[in-house]
């Protein structure tokens, strides 16, 4: 832990839907749900607007819709997503060869190690540069905690949002942590937060003055000693730089093990569409799927399927780890359940949906008999699902606001405009109406 406040952790504010808002003048001020928008789908960001009615990450995007019927649902761009991220980024990297990011909108910076600041004064001052920066160059903001540490400085961060700075000068740590939940540490999931419960520690300060003898007691020596550790501020965890994870993974242990199959096969696809959150979030795609089961007499197995190209589907992913489960005995009870994604790639725009496409696509007929006559082709049906660029041979460059019954909505606007632009609405066949590439968001720096 260092003795100044110099760990700087940068955190964009709802990054997605952020974007989506810079990028179209009709939603900004408005809320705005950015995820899958199929009945199964799931709320990857949801703009501040959207989370005054509750709507949040990894919520089912059915629920989100009846949270907020009048919120605007789009599909992700990440390729737009990966511009934005690299210039800020790039900021970063002006700042210290010590940048660590956590994925396409977080990232946490060693500013003594860039030699731009040694103190708290001029930390202060390198991240509001920042901040004006990152505004600057991509009409954004992002929130950024300053502590000399990695946990305190996201801590901080988190009571900077949205569009703010929080600095935590050295010794004031156990003052700031004191009266925060158990759940705020690293390391405190659900489960050991119940056992901390269960014990009467429900707050940092509590299991401050429980000591580490008894959290060894109750959670065991390697994690006992970890919680104890941060609770006391004590977090030595470096800023490593180029951080570069080989998987992606979540799991839940679960305090009374799980003998019914359909709980167990909710449970799966869960962790499933999580795993997939958390995968956008890192902007990757991956092509095996990975499911972990713990089960009553921890025992551990694992099962793994390979897909044919990488994937960041939630239907794709959810529907492997279900297969994978089917291969697996769950009568005797299981007290783990793990989904993750390996075999990572960058993520490509190209990607997105492909596989839920092609699987929605129509099954071709037979070939004719030779001594038949050739059918006529039948016309492509074009999917305009709503968020993505297009540009109209009359009207120029768009973004498909709705589309059904085989019409399609389209608001002719772009970045640079000041007022919301104009709808129309065309045949979802009309030979004017093109996909496009997206329009240029990003300022000169």
């Amino acid at each position: 832990m260092k003795a100044a406040p110099t760990i700087l952790h940068l955190d964009m504010d709802a990054f997605f839907a952020a974007v989506e808002q810079a990028a179209k003048p009709s939603l900004r001020g408005k809320p705005v749900v950015v995820g899958g928008i199929g009945p199964r789908g799931v709320v990857a960001t949801a703009s501040y607007e959207a989370r005054v009615y509750g709507v949040h990450s990894a919520m089912p995007t059915a629920q989100a819709r009846r949270r907020c019927p009048n919120a605007a649902y789009l599909v992700p761009r990440f390729g737009v997503y990966r511009q934005v991220s690299d210039r800020v980024m790039a900021l970063l990297s002006e700042l210290s060869p010590l940048v660590e990011p956590l994925s396409l909108d977080e990232a946490f910076v060693d500013l003594e190690a860039g030699g731009v600041a040694s103190d708290e004064a001029a930390a202060r001052r390198v991240a509001e540069r920042l901040r004006a920066d990152i505004r600057a160059q991509t009409g954004l903001s992002g929130s950024v905690g300053l502590a000399g540490s990695k946990m305190l400085a996201k801590m901080a961060s988190e009571m900077a949002k949205p569009d703010g700075l929080v600095v935590v000068p050295p010794g004031t740590e156990r003052e700031l942590l004191a009266p925060m939940p158990v759940r705020a540490l690293p390391g405190v999931g659900p489960a050991t937060a119940e056992t901390l419960r269960r014990a009467g520690l429900s707050t940092i300060e509590q299991v401050t003055e429980a000591g580490e003898d008894e959290l060894v007691r109750l959670l065991g020596k390697a994690h006992g000693v970890w919680v104890s550790a941060m609770a006391l501020g004590h977090d030595e965890r470096p800023v490593v730089a180029e951080r570069d994870a080989k998987s992606v993974s979540v799991e839940d242990t679960f305090d009374v093990d799980l003998h019914d199959r359909i709980r167990i096969r909710t449970e799966v696809a869960r962790l499933a569409d999580r795993c997939v959150v958390r995968l956008r979030g890192a902007g990757r795609s991956g092509r095996t799927v990975v499911l972990k089961v713990r089960r009553y007499d921890f025992s551990t197995l694992t099962r793994s399927e390979t897909l044919r190209g990488p994937t960041d589907d939630p239907v794709v992913v959810r529907e492997a780890a279900e297969r994978l489960l089917e291969s697996v005995d769950t009568t005797g009870g299981v007290r783990l359940l793990g989904v993750g994604v390996s075999g990572l790639a960058d993520y490509t725009q190209e990607d997105l949906f492909a596989q839920a496409e092609q699987a929605a696509a129509p099954v071709p007929e037979p070939a004719p008999d030779a001594a038949g006559p050739e059918p006529a082709p039948e016309p492509e049906t074009r999917r305009w699902l709503p968020g993505l660029d297009v540009r109209h041979a009359e009207y120029g460059a768009g973004w498909v606001q709705g589309s059904g019954l085989g019409r399609v909505t389209v608001r002719f606007e772009g970045p640079g405009a000041v007022v919301p632009g104009r709808v129309r609405t065309f045949a979802s066949d009309d030979p004017d109406l093109q996909a496009a590439e997206p329009p240029p968001l990003l300022r000169d720096g």
